[in-house]
């Protein structure tokens, strides 16, 4: 069975998603600058570090409330 996430969606061109697939979860990221980038990771903790590297709060370019609500999709998965 597969399960499918919205971490966020701006538009049809800026948006990611994660699907689990078992104990495989693949992290698709559509951008209208950088096109379609797909991540596939063994296991959670594998996507969380992901997650706090690509989302560093020093690097991320947005609210504390956005960040936040990016970190809590990711938990949800």
């Amino acid at each position: 069975m597969i399960k499918k996430h919205t971490i966020y969606k701006k538009d049809k061109w800026n948006m990611m998603n994660v699907e689990v697939q078992g104990t495989k979860i693949v992290l698709t990221e559509i951008s209208d600058q950088w096109g379609e980038e797909c991540h596939t990771f063994i296991g959670r903790p594998a996507m969380m570090q992901w997650a706090k590297e690509r989302f560093s709060k020093e690097r991320f370019q947005g609210t504390e409330e956005e960040w936040q609500a990016i970190m809590d999709a990711f938990e949800e998965v």
